[in-house]
Order: structure tokens, then C-alpha cells, then sequence
């Protein structure tokens, strides 16, 4: 331990405030230092005599003083919070003309009819909204009615009650599965050869279908009614639909084909190729 260091450790040994460690370095510095015993010396001294000061007691007024300022204090932080008030007021105040009064009920009276507005757009899309769904539901279930008065229809042992379901595949809205099986079991097995070519001309509307082409092509080999026959070979040839030339060969190599049915399959092979 320095000079230094042991001058800033006085207070601290005289008061006992020092390590085991730091107390006996400083011991041993004092043992070999004289410069720093008679520095110890006088701060003893200074500290004995701060220790006689007497201690002055406060003046009896001294309270008083103390809370009439703290009152004055109070009364000054108020006047500058009533100041402020009032200077907020005044600039209201100034601001508040009729011009601006009237501007700020114009925006007020905006603000309310754009709200209203908004109200009222809001009510009648929702009520849009549910009438659409209505009327989807409702065309959903007359959608389901018709398939289903066509697929027993056709069942039916009269002709024209037949060739009816047939027709109300033109107000159905999207074929599905069951209506295209229904449509191509009637064109293959129906007995009636009229109720056949109708239900070929609907089956040829429904064309975009894949299935459907893919079962006009497989009906042709089930045909024998040469008015079937030749009414197919026009279908594929309008849908060039070249897939029907092995089927159509197949009829050329039949017993018994029609002549005029030969003719129309051998025009239609040499359209497709």
C-alpha cells in the first residue's frame, strides 16, 4: 500500500469500516511510514474536534417559514395551472367564431350521413347477400326436383313420357353422373327408335362432357336401327371426333348393314381421316 491509497483509507480505518486484509496492510504502512501517522494524527484531531461542535438547534420559527412556503408554493403552481386554463380558454374562445361554428356543424352533419350511409349499405348487402343464397338454394332444389322427375320419367313404359324426361335435360343446368348414364343406358336399350335419336341430340349438347363423347363412340357398335346409325355418324363427324373410326369400320365389316347406312359410314370415315 502507497501514500495514496492509505490517505484514502484514513476515514475508513478511524472508523473502523475496513477488511481484515485492507486493515493490516494499512497497519504495516503506518509502522513504516511517519508521513502517514502524522496525517492519522491530524485527521484524529479534526475528527475530535468536530466531535465538541455543539449541534444548533433549529429556531422555533423555522416550521412557520417552512409551511408558509410550502403554501406559497402551492398558491404559485395553481395560478399557472388556472393560467393555462385560461389561456386554452381564450384561444377556444377566439377560435369559436361563426364561421368556424359553422364549418364545425357542417363536418359534424358529413361525419353523420357518411356513417348513416355506411349503415345503410352495410344492412342492404347483407340482405343482397341473403336473398342470393335464397334464390341458390331454391335453384339448387328445383335443379335436384328436374333430375329427379327425368331419371323416373324415363323409366316410364310410355314413349312420350320418355321422350319428355329426355327434354328436360335442355333446363338442367350441369348434367352430372347419374344423368349421363341414365341418357347413354336410354340411347343403347331403349325400344323406342325415336326416343333414341332425341336422346342422341341431347347427348350431342352434352358433348363438351368427356364421358358423354366417350359413350357416343361406344354406342355405335350397339345400333342396329339404320335411322341410329346414320344420325351417329353425323354426330361424329359435326364433333370430328376421330375416335369413332374403329367402331365405324367395325359396322362396314357387318352382315346385313343397310346400303344407305354403308354409303353414310364410308363418307363419314373418309371426313374424319
Amino acid at each position: 500500500m502507497n501514500c495514496d491509497s492509505a490517505k484514502d483509507h484514513l476515514p475508513d480505518w478511524l472508523n473502523d469500516e475496513l477488511s481484515i486484509t485492507e486493515r493490516a496492510a494499512m497497519d504495516a504502512h503506518l509502522a513504516q511510514c511517519p508521513a502517514c501517522r502524522q496525517e492519522l494524527a491530524a485527521t484524529r484531531q479534526v475528527w475530535q474536534l468536530m466531535g465538541t461542535v455543539p449541534t444548533p438547534e433549529p429556531r422555533p420559527e423555522m416550521r412557520t417559514q417552512f409551511y408558509a412556503m410550502l403554501h406559497g408554493f402551492d398558491e404559485e403552481e395553481q395560478a399557472v395551472q388556472k393560467t393555462a386554463w385560461a389561456k386554452g380558454w381564450e384561444s377556444l374562445r377566439q377560435l369559436w367564431t361563426p364561421r368556424f361554428t359553422g364549418q364545425v356543424a357542417f363536418s359534424i352533419l358529413l361525419l353523420s350521413i357518411g356513417l348513416a350511409a355506411g349503415y345503410w349499405m352495410r344492412d342492404r348487402r347483407s340482405t343482397n347477400v341473403a336473398y342470393q343464397q335464397r334464390i341458390d338454394t331454391l335453384s339448387t332444389q328445383v335443379q335436384e326436383m328436374r333430375e329427379m322427375m327425368m331419371l323416373s320419367l324415363l323409366e316410364n313404359p310410355s314413349a312420350t313420357e320418355r321422350l319428355r324426361a329426355v327434354g328436360y335435360t335442355k333446363d338442367l343446368n350441369d348434367a352430372n353422373g347419374r344423368v349421363l348414364d341414365a341418357l347413354l343406358t336410354t340411347l343403347n336399350n331403349d325400344p323406342n327408335v325415336n326416343v333414341r335419336l332425341v336422346t342422341l341430340e341431347a347427348l350431342a349438347e352434352l358433348a363438351h362432357d368427356p364421358r358423354a363423347r366417350e359413350g357416343l363412340v361406344q354406342s355405335l357398335t350397339k345400333q342396329e336401327s339404320p335411322l341410329v346409325q346414320v344420325a351417329l355418324a353425323d354426330v361424329m363427324v359435326k364433333l370430328q371426333e376421330k375416335r369413332s373410326l374403329k367402331p365405324l369400320r367395325q359396322l362396314l365389316r357387318q352382315e346385313g348393314v343397310n346400303d344407305l347406312v354403308r354409303s353414310k359410314i364410308e363418307q363419314t370415315i373418309k371426313e374424319l381421316t
